[in-house]
Parts: structure tokens; C-alpha cells; sequence
């Protein structure tokens, strides 16, 4: 079975080149996925953008009318960090839409990757942390009111606690949130996940590999998920600007390739977001997100 992977040409827009946000990833990691061999640019699958109305199951009306009209309050734009325009606000509703396209595909073939998502900071009726809108929260809400599943469990490895997605989802039982993060990192007011697992900076390979497997060796007989939304955010590595713990390219591998396998072994769907990243070194961050998609693949045993 060839690995479903999802991108679109819209997910790196014309973008400020110094700002620290790189938005360029995106297109760099298509690029690298493609160079390597995993894929060809014709076998990645594209999104349609995201309806309101399925917007609407995770955010209130109003701050998605005033995001997508460019209307945000000055608060809400220092909370964003992000400058608004017409071709970044199609990106955001476009790459929920992958996120979703991405969901389809786990539970048709049990598995698919995003090239883009785990917008974990965007709450329900404002911005955060570069987060506009939260696919985790839209998929999550989606999938359980379609009666597609009875229970997710969002899996958040961000080195950054995964705030808007449990605060959207703190009155949704089926919605299990799992975060684990730096302790000591933003945001600095925490929310309340169903299962939050503060991690110690400097944190290395070993120990965090030896957390990811008690973590789901407990959790996922305990709830049996229908679905996980892996956020396989690469800002826990040792050489990102804004993480403070010390994984390996070799950690990254393992830890994806763990998560993968714990999935699939008990035939739960499961898909992958790319998360967080930081560094000024654009290609060397592709690449290093790219470890998700290049895992995915050596779980299933295939290539394209």
C-alpha cells in the first residue's frame, strides 16, 4: 500500500523572509520528500479547503469571520505573531482541510501523513503561538458528531504544551488530550490536558523514547481510540530555536517510528501532523520533519 500524503502549493505563501516563523518549510519539505524518493509530486494527495461550517465545530463564528476578513483585533494579532493577508489566511483553512484529507485516509488505509498541521495553540475564538485555526480540535469534533469514531486520542509530542487543543476539547469526553512537553517553556499559563507529561530540559534520546512507550503502552489499552492524531512536532529536537530538550535526527526516527508501530500493532488509524519546528536552517528543518513521512513509510514497509 502506498503511504497517503497530503500537501498543497498553497501551504508556503509569499511570507516575510526574516520573520521567525518559517513558513517556506512547507514547500521545502515537499521538495525534500520528493528529492529523497519517497514520493512524486504526483502521487501527493490535495485538499480542498475547510467549510466553515466544519470550522465552526471547534471555533466560534465570529473570530473565524473576523480571521478570515483580516479584522483581528491588535491583542489578537500580538497573540498570533503572525502578519494577515488574503494568501495566508487561504493557507489556513486550506491546510485544516489537509488535516482533514489526512484523517479520511488513516481510516480508509490506517495510516497517511500531512505535510503541515498540529496548529495546537489556536483556541476557540482567538489566535496563538503562529496558531490560526486548530485541525486537531476540528478533525477530533468532526469525525465523533459523523459518528465516524467513538473516541480519539490526540497524541501531542510539540515541545510546547498542546493549550488550545484541550481547552477546545475539555467538555468532550471522546476527545482523550495527551501532551508531552518541555515543563519549562511556552506556554508559560498552562491549560489542562487529559493526560499532561511534563518533561525536564536537556532532556535526551533514551529517557524521552523510554516516556513515549510507557505512555502508550498505558493509555492505549486503556481507551482503545477509534483514531490517533499524532503531533510529531520536531521543536524537541537538540538544534531548534525554540526547544529545550535534546533529541537526535536518531531520537526523531525512533520516537515516529515508536508511535507508528504502537498504533498499528493494535490496528488503531492512525495520522500524522507535522507540529513545530524552528530553526534558520530551512533545509536542515525539512529534512528533519521529514523523518515522520520517510518512519511512516519504513513501518509499512513500502515506498512510492
Amino acid at each position: 500500500m502506498p503511504l497517503p500524503l497530503i500537501y498543497h502549493e498553497d501551504y508556503s505563501p509569499e511570507f516575510p523572509a526574516e520573520h521567525r516563523f518559517p513558513m517556506d518549510k512547507f514547500r521545502l519539505l515537499h521538495d525534500h520528500l520528493v528529492d529523497s524518493g519517497l514520493t512524486t509530486d504526483q502521487a501527493l494527495l490535495r485538499p480542498d479547503i475547510c467549510p466553515d461550517d466544519i470550522l465552526a465545530l471547534a471555533h466560534d463564528r465570529g473570530y473565524i469571520e473576523r480571521y478570515m476578513n483580516g479584522d483581528l483585533s491588535r491583542e489578537d494579532q500580538r497573540r498570533l505573531g503572525l502578519p494577515w493577508s488574503e494568501a495566508l489566511a487561504r493557507r489556513t483553512v486550506r491546510a485544516v482541510g489537509g488535516s482533514l484529507l489526512t484523517a479520511e485516509m488513516a481510516l480508509q488505509h490506517g495510516i497517511a501523513c500531512h505535510l503541515a498541521g498540529g496548529t495546537h495553540h489556536a483556541h476557540y475564538d482567538h489566535p496563538a503561538g503562529f496558531c490560526i485555526f486548530n485541525d486537531l480540535a476540528v478533525i477530533s469534533r468532526y469525525l465523533l458528531e459523523a459518528g465516524r469514531v467513538h473516541r480519539v486520542l490526540i497524541f501531542d509530542c510539540d515541545v510546547h504544551q498542546g493549550d488550545g487543543t484541550a481547552r477546545i476539547l475539555h467538555d468532550t469526553p471522546e476527545a482523550i488530550t495527551v501532551s508531552l512537553h518541555c515543563e519549562q517553556n511556552f506556554p508559560a499559563r498552562k491549560a489542562q490536558s487529559d493526560w499532561d507529561i511534563p518533561l525536564p530540559r536537556g532532556m535526551g534520546d533514551a529517557a524521552y523514547l523510554k516516556v513515549v512507550d510507557d505512555t502508550l503502552n498505558y493509555l492505549l489499552p486503556l481507551y482503545q481510540p477509534d483514531l490517533v492524531l499524532y503531533d510529531a512536532g520536531v521543536d524537541v529536537h537538540k538544534d531548534d530555536a525554540l526547544g529545550y530538550l535534546q533529541l537526535t535526527d536518531a531520537g526523531l526516527a525512533g520516537r515516529d517510528e515508536a508511535v507508528l508501530r504502537h498504533c498499528l500493532g493494535r490496528d488503531i488509524p492512525v495520522v500524522g501532523v507535522i507540529g513545530g519546528g524552528y530553526s534558520k536552517d530551512r533545509e536542515a528543518l525539512a529534512r528533519r520533519h521529514g523523518i515522520l513521512h520517510h518512519s511512516a513509510a519504513r513501518v509499512i514497509g513500502c515506498s512510492q
